[in-house]
């Protein structure tokens, strides 16, 4: 095994598939809303030129792919972290322990966070409220970052210690004189995307940590968590009951849905781990069948997305069909123990998006909200594909050092999230270099679309940098 690309505990092309997961996030929140950019550069429901949300229209686009391939390889993470303690020896109950800091860790990050958010301060900040939000970005640093390991606990505890102590004193005074029902600091204001993250941690963590030997049972749980969500959704018997369930602003069965992506993604992970464990030989496929593959897995996504999209079904499932035959007929044939695990993905991959386009046309086509469970099963397969063709560039033809970008920001993915809207996106403000790139690229699809690339290269670079230092977000 190489340890230059893979450790027992985590495997890069999943690192890499986070990155682009997160990197995706922050490119989508970037590009301009000016109606210089066609419409599948934005959620297939929100489109130009209103940009307003229409739980009608039905489609997909790279946009809506970036949550559930983040939520997918959240879950195939959860063994490999977990394992790890277990190898140690850590008891049940320790481990249980772990989950439940972890889960606070992300459900305070999920409310701390969107209260230092400029735009969460006043809806029209001046530069009083962008040096808020730099300060409060300064706080959650202090607060999250784990330092190096050669640094003393001594000192981590006082860095950890000086955050915590001053960002709750910074929250006790930030007013929020245009949210009425909650003008300060309130447990019902976080972002949603985080707190959907927070819960799935929690229970696909303990879903796997009691099933971690029976896969089978923990795919189980998907089959009476169907009726209930649909029921849920369709205001069955039982939504009163779970909506009116403690603590409902911090956990909503709604958000247990996405456990569609998140245990399928537990299942890989037991996989992965192992493959990790087991003796990685060099590669028996030729690299000319390599390369095809890889174009293969690209031209099935992209079929995927044109034809979901232009809704143009029956000439996308013929060519879905051509393109995962020639995919089988690569695949049949595995040797080593990379080679095996691949095969085994697109399996998993090709039976999750069977199932999804049988569901597509229930629930009036594909769409992300509210999420159909055609989205879910053809999501988890996509993400599926981006993973073989990471683990194809990093483990099979070793060139990990042109993903490294997208590695670092995948080990580090809560720096990443909040680095543009806390940090860059403050000081490129109030240094006027916003207003002047905003002028230079209104409605100019072109540099518009530069405009985004470079604000998300710039997040990426802080996190890689960041990553290189072993300055990492503990969530």
């Amino acid at each position: 095994m190489s340890e230059s690309y893979l450790t027992v505990t985590r495997t890069k092309a999943l690192d890499a598939l986070r990155g682009l997961a997160i990197l995706g996030m922050v490119f989508s929140g970037t590009i301009p809303f000016d109606n210089s950019l066609p419409a599948w550069m934005y959620h297939a429901q929100v489109p130009p030129p209103n940009y307003k949300f229409n739980p009608n229209l039905a489609g997909l686009t790279w946009v809506d792919l970036v949550f559930p391939c983040f939520l997918f390889a959240l879950g195939a993470a959860i063994p490999l972290a977990l394992s790890r303690r277990l190898d140690k020896g850590e008891s049940l109950s320790k481990i249980i322990l772990g989950i439940g800091k972890r889960s606070f860790l992300l459900f305070s990050f999920a409310i701390i966070t969107e209260h230092f958010r400029p735009f969460e301060i006043n809806p029209q900040p001046g530069s009083y409220t962008w040096k808020l939000a730099l300060l409060g970005y300064f706080f959650l640093f202090l607060m999250y970052v784990q330092l190096p390991k050669h640094i003393s606990k001594k000192l981590q505890r006082l860095v950890t210690f000086l955050g915590w102590t001053g960002g709750i004193l910074f929250l006790t005074r930030l007013k929020y004189l245009q949210d009425l029902k909650y003008p300060t600091f309130s447990l019902y204001r976080s972002d949603i995307i985080l707190i959907v993250l927070a819960n799935l941690a929690l229970f696909a963590s303990l879903i796997w940590l009691l099933t971690r030997n029976l896969p089978l049972i923990r795919l189980s749980i998907l089959i009476p968590l169907f009726p209930l969500i649909i029921s849920f959704n369709n205001q069955g018997w039982n939504t009163e009951f779970l909506r009116n369930l403690p603590l409902n602003w911090l956990f909503s069965f709604d958000y247990l849905k996405y456990l569609f992506i998140t245990l399928p993604g537990t299942v890989v992970g037991d996989w992965l781990i192992k493959w990790l464990k087991s003796d990685i030989l060099e590669r028996s496929w030729k690299k000319r069948d390599i390369l095809i593959l890889i174009v293969i897995l690209l031209l099935l996504i992209i079929t995927l997305l044109l034809g979901l999209y232009t809704r143009q079904l029956g000439l996308m499932l013929l060519t879905l069909g051509v393109l995962g035959t020639i995919g089988y007929f690569l695949l049949k044939y595995p040797k080593t123990s990379t080679e095996k695990l691949l095969s085994r993905l697109y399996g998993w991959a090709i039976y999750a998006l069977v199932i999804g386009l049988a569901f597509e046309p229930y629930q009036g086509g594909i769409k992300k909200d509210s999420a159909t469970f055609s989205y879910y099963f053809i999501t988890t397969a996509i993400a599926i594909f981006l993973l073989i063709i990471f683990i194809i560039l990093i483990d099979l033809l070793k060139s990990g050092s042109y993903l490294a970008i997208l590695i670092d920001n995948g080990q580090n993915p809560m720096l990443a999230y909040v680095s543009f809207g806390n940090l860059l996106w403050p000081i490129l403000v109030l240094t006027t270099w916003q207003d002047a790139m905003s002028e230079w690229t209104h409605n100019h699809a072109f540099l518009g679309l530069m405009r985004g690339l470079f604000y998300t290269l710039l997040v990426a670079l802080l996190t890689s940098l960041c990553t290189r230092l072993k300055l990492f977000w503990k969530t």
